[in-house]
């Protein structure tokens, strides 16, 4: 079966060859090009995606904004950013919004293939260069002085949240420990839940910046 892809971008090239490579894939199927998010919430709706690909500068509605209308009404609906520039503010504005992972759209076909199935699966991919700011800057964050937040975590959620920072998939944190995809699923609903994140990457920069793990 293979999974549906959306993408809103306001370049019109792009948008045909990124649909047109996703409907050469045996995997996927694109369901849907936009060239703005300004009527987002009927298109994904109308598109029913399991994946949206999002740029972030386009006229009206910009893919920040609709990263946060995409967590409002359809919760944990996977976001990949692509965009051009590769900035911290506007690499950290993605995340803090709730965006899945983040790909330069100079990312090659292969890569960029490789990383809609690790979001769907449950990742945060993002362009090297990218994981190697956001790493840093949480590696920068001051520790609160303060006494730790009790998140009432248990030892597999932990685990688990630990092998997420790593870059572990749901499929490979169900083979190291040992349990079926679905229960994998259920542990990070819940590790979503305690720690008040809609998103591997929000729950990835929480549990560093607050050293969870």
């Amino acid at each position: 079966m293979t999974s549906r892809i959306i993408i809103f971008d306001d370049n019109q090239e792009r948008l045909s060859s990124v649909a047109m490579l996703l409907n050469l894939s045996p995997e996927f199927t694109c369901t849907g090009t936009f060239i703005n998010a300004n009527n987002l919430v009927t298109d994904i709706a109308d598109s029913k995606p399991d994946l949206v690909l999002m740029d972030i500068d386009m006229p009206g509605t910009n893919g920040i904004e609709a990263t946060k209308l995409i967590r409002r009404h359809f919760g944990a609906l996977p976001v990949l950013i692509q965009t051009n520039f590769e900035d911290d503010e506007r690499v950290f504005d993605s995340l803090r919004a709730g965006a899945n992972g983040y790909l330069l759209k100079q990312t090659s076909p292969v890569k960029f293939l490789e990383s809609l199935k690790e979001a769907l699966e449950g990742g945060a991919p993002m362009t090297g260069s990218i994981a190697t700011k956001v790493l840093r800057y949480f590696a920068s964050e001051p520790v609160a002085k303060v006494a730790k937040k009790d998140y009432h975590l248990t030892e597999r959620e932990k685990q688990i949240l630990g092998l997420l920072t790593q870059g572990y998939s749901y499929k490979l944190i169900a083979a190291e420990c040992n349990i079926s995809y679905n229960t994998v699923n259920n542990h990070i609903s819940n590790i979503y839940d305690k720690l008040y994140v809609n998103s591997v990457a929000e729950a990835i920069g929480l549990a560093i910046r607050e050293r969870l793990v």
